[in-house]
C-alpha cells in the first residue's frame, strides 16, 4: 500500500516542490540555497561564530552582555533568504509540512545538549494569536522535535495571559520591556515543569525577549534547567 502511494503521491522537495528520494527532504539544489547553521557557534544563542572552535564554549557578542536565563542554545538555519521563506511558510502560510524536516534540522542542531530526559516546552502565544492563525508555530515544531527525538513535549505548560504587542519594529530594549512578566507557568499545567529539565522551543530568535521570558517563567515553576532551540536565529547582516 505504501508503495502504491509513493507511486501515486512521490516525495516532493518541500522547498521547490521537484522530485526527491527522501519524504520531508530538500532536492540538491534547495539544500544548497538554505542556510544551515554548523560549525563554531554561540553556545546560548547558537548564531554562528566565526574560526574554528577549539573545544570550549564561546560566546557571541550580544550574548556576552545580555544575560541569558538559560543553559545553552541553538538554532538550525540563519533567517535570511531560504531560512526566513521557511520560518514564513509555517507561521503564515499554513506550511506545517515543512515542521518534519525542520524538526530534523533542528534535532541535529541540539546534539550537543540532546538527552532523553529533556521535556519538549514550545512558547506560547496568546489564545487570540492561535484563534487567527489556528496555531501556534512554537507547538507545531515542539511536537515535530519531541516525536523526532523521542521526548516528552508539554504544549500547554506555559500561557501568555496578556496579549502583548508585536515585537517587529521595536528596540532591544522595547522588546524586552514588552515581554517582562508576560509568559507565565499553566495554573494546572504548569506542573509539569517542576524538577525537569527543559527544552524550549520557538521559530526564530531575535532579541533572545521571548524566549528569555520563558525561561524565567519555567524556573519559577521549579524547573531545574533550560535549554532552548529554535528553527532560525536572526544574525547580523545576514
Amino acid at each position: 500500500m505504501q508503495s502504491a502511494l509513493e507511486v501515486l503521491y512521490p516525495a516532493q522537495c518541500v522547498g521547490c516542490g521537484e522530485p526527491v528520494e527522501d519524504t520531508h527532504g530538500l532536492c540538491g539544489k534547495c539544500w544548497a540555497e538554505t542556510p544551515f547553521i554548523t560549525g563554531h557557534v554561540c553556545d546560548k544563542c547558537g548564531c554562528p561564530l566565526p574560526g574554528d572552535t577549539d573545544g570550549t564554549a564561546d560566546l557571541c557578542d550580544d550574548c556576552m552582555t545580555i544575560a541569558r536565563p538559560w543553559a545553552r542554545g541553538r538554532a538550525a538555519l540563519i533567517y535570511a533568504d531560504q531560512g526566513r521563506r521557511f520560518v514564513l511558510g509555517i507561521k503564515y502560510y499554513d506550511r506545517l509540512d515543512l515542521v518534519l524536516p525542520a524538526a530534523a534540522w533542528m534535532a541535529r542542531a541540539a546534539r550537543p545538549f540532546l538527552t532523553r530526559d529533556l521535556l519538549v516546552v514550545p512558547v506560547p502565544a496568546h489564545w487570540t494569536r492561535v484563534f487567527r492563525r489556528r496555531y501556534n508555530q512554537a507547538s507545531e515544531l515542539a511536537r515535530g522535535l519531541a516525536k523526532e527525538a523521542g521526548l516528552d513535549v508539554a504544549p500547554t505548560a506555559l500561557v501568555r495571559p496578556t496579549r502583548t504587542a508585536q515585537q517587529e519594529r521595536k528596540t532591544r530594549e522595547e522588546r524586552f520591556q514588552n515581554l517582562s512578566g508576560k509568559i507565565a507557568p499553566h495554573p494546572k499545567r504548569g506542573s509539569a515543569l517542576k524538577d525537569r529539565r527543559i527544552l524550549l522551543v520557538d521559530d526564530v530568535f531575535t532579541s533572545g525577549a521571548t524566549l528569555a521570558a520563558s525561561t524565567e517563567a519555567c524556573l519559577s515553576a521549579g524547573a531545574r534547567e533550560v535549554f532552548v532551540l529554535v528553527l532560525a536565529r536572526a544574525v547580523k547582516d545576514a
